[in-house]
């Protein structure tokens, strides 16, 4: 059986091939998915369709060819810290923009349970 870090890090291999299936179902049925106040898909968002529709399918809302690549992960029991950046290109200009990020995330059973974004949204806002 795979550890909380090890389900966290196929977790980001699986977005980085785009493999939606299998990011999808390493989500609880009750997953608390919740973007940072400011952030331009702010709220929370419950259960893994709810974070399909309401985050995945809207990351094109913050530029093109958006993607949130760990540096570090740490794991403490059920909860498991990615420390990172987003990058994307500005929507119009085409400018590169990178932004420091934080995902906060339990698990429950090997399943994410729970999400929790910490980022400059300020930041993201300008560079969008």
């Amino acid at each position: 059986m795979a550890t909380n870090k090890e389900n966290v890090e196929g977790v980001y291999a699986n977005i980085s091939r785009g493999d939606v299936p299998a990011v999808m179902g390493a989500m609880a049925e009750n997953i608390e998915w919740t973007e940072a106040d400011g952030f331009p898909l702010a709220g929370t968002y419950v259960g893994p369709q709810a974070v399909l529709d309401g985050v995945f399918m809207r990351l094109g809302e913050v530029g093109d060819e958006f993607a949130a690549v760990p540096d570090q992960i740490v794991a403490d029991g059920d909860t498991v810290v990615a420390l990172g950046n987003y990058s994307w290109k500005h929507k119009e200009s085409g400018a590169p923009a990178t932004v420091k990020m934080v995902h906060v995330r339990t698990l429950a059973d090997g399943k994410l349970a729970t999400f929790q974004q910490h980022v400059d949204t300020l930041m993201v806002r300008e560079l969008s």
